[in-house]
């Protein structure tokens, strides 16, 4: 087995090295573009990377292909794109066309630009992926702020309120209220008015009392010192023999008291003597 495996091996290693030297084994890009000497060599290994970046962008515009297939395609492009970039460095390194300069932009199917930032890109249904359509919608512009002098050219005579009553609404509105608060303000002084009545009655009630001054009629202690009279009738009146003051005269006897006691409390004895004086000289 040994022997006819080596035979085998040796036979395919034959009729793989005649197959290279007649072209028509296909020969493998290789892993590094540094690894590529040939100019003419690398223009081809570009080709073919652009190619296939095709055929991955035309596959990932499929929206049913699942979210993971969609996210392994676009991963693959862009790996693609970066091989592509390494290639173009080698072909300007080796004497050939700067393509990063002159080369054409990456558009989409719709002949859009690829939205990216520089590095990582998005092609086809990997725009509407959840969490990479968030990344691409741009916030509103904040509404610019108006200058002084743009402020100031809406300011007229209506800014003030000058032309409030033009439009005939203000008015009707203002006399249903006026008439409403004058309402409520003649029904508030008609109860203030009733209840102020009603206390200054109440207070007349007060006074209509019995006086305290009021002689009454009571059995004298001593029967020298009444004096009795019947009359037509047999009714009997008392007369009191002690001087009765009057309630005027008891109010200015208080006044002068507590006149007395304040002058006593706040005033100084010269002014005390000399008060007492003006008294006598008076006569009071």
């Amino acid at each position: 087995m040994a022997r006819n495996a080596e035979k085998a091996m040796t036979a395919l290693a034959r009729f793989r090295q005649a197959q290279l030297e007649e072209g028509k084994v296909k020969e493998r890009r290789p892993f590094l573009a540094s690894e590529c000497s040939e100019l003419p060599k690398a223009e081809k290994w570009r080709r073919q990377i652009i190619s296939e970046i095709s055929k991955k962008v035309a596959q990932i515009q499929n929206a049913g292909l699942g979210e993971f297939r969609i996210r392994d395609l676009n991963d693959e492009i862009n790996k693609l794109l970066r091989e592509k970039g390494h290639w173009e460095v080698r072909i300007k390194e080796l004497g050939g066309p700067d393509y990063a300069r002159v080369g054409p932009r990456m558009l989409d199917h719709e002949g859009k630009e690829v939205p990216g930032n520089r590095g990582y890109k998005y092609f086809g249904a990997a725009r509407d992926l959840p969490g990479v359509r968030e990344l691409f919608e741009k916030e509103p512009a904040p509404a610019p702020r108006k200058t002084r002098a743009e402020l100031m050219k809406d300011v007229d005579a209506e800014y003030y309120g000058y032309r409030d009553e033009d439009d005939g609404v203000l008015l009707p509105l203002e006399a249903q209220y006026e008439k409403q608060a004058l309402l409520e303000a003649v029904q508030r002084w008609r109860a203030e008015k009733q209840s102020h009545l009603s206390g200054e009655k109440q207070r007349e009630e007060e006074e209509e009392e019995e006086s305290i001054y009021t002689v009454h009629s009571e059995e004298p202690d001593d029967d020298d010192g009444q004096e009795e009279q019947e009359g037509e009738e047999g009714g009997v009146t008392f007369i009191a023999h002690v001087p009765v003051p009057s309630q005027r005269e008891v109010e200015e006897a208080l006044v002068r008291r507590k006149k007395m006691e304040l002058l006593q409390r706040y005033a100084s004895e010269t002014l005390q003597a000399q008060s007492q004086e003006a008294r006598t000289l008076l006569g009071l």
